[in-house]
């Protein structure tokens, strides 16, 4: 049975406890929806303030991000590249952090209480396999700290997809 460690003040040694426990928690499974799923679900405890942690996962045939595992209220299914942050973050492979997402041109909104949002793609070995979405419904939620270790914690990630 799995459960959360108590998360030190220091955000960064938080980061890295979260990084552990993502290992831990993904070790020996190679099956990667549920990798997926137990990720989102480790990210929505560990994150404060946030409204919705996922997945999108490219689909080749149609050049479209598909909703994969995620935690929060029901959401877009289908996003293609280049539209909205998720979209934008998949085709440039760049993690867009979003202080105010009504000011991103081609915002998507699924959940009209998000107002903010860090976007981090998934690629492994040149090739891209999808995003992680995080929103959050306070302005200016995700800051550098938050960024680089999101990005560090879908490195951990990729080692098990």
């Amino acid at each position: 049975m799995f459960s959360v460690q108590q998360y030190s003040t220091d955000r960064n040694e938080a980061y890295s406890l979260l990084f552990k426990q993502l290992s831990a928690l993904l070790e020996g499974e190679t099956n990667a929806t549920a990798n997926l799923a137990n990720a989102s679900a480790l990210l929505n405890q560990f994150l404060d303030r946030v409204n919705w942690v996922g997945f999108y996962t490219l689909e080749e045939e149609t050049n479209q991000l598909v909703l994969g595992p995620f935690q929060g209220l029901p959401a877009c299914v289908r996003i293609p590249l280049g539209r909205g942050v998720c979209g934008t973050s998949a085709q440039n492979q760049e993690t867009l952090v979003v202080k105010d997402v009504h000011e991103f041109p081609g915002h998507i909104a699924c959940d009209a209480a998000s107002q903010s949002e860090i976007v981090v793609p998934l690629v492994k070995d040149g090739k891209l396999l999808g995003v992680l979405d995080i929103d959050s419904p306070e302005k200016a939620r995700f800051d550098e700290i938050d960024q680089e270790n999101i990005e560090k914690f879908c490195e951990v990630l990729l080692r098990y997809i």
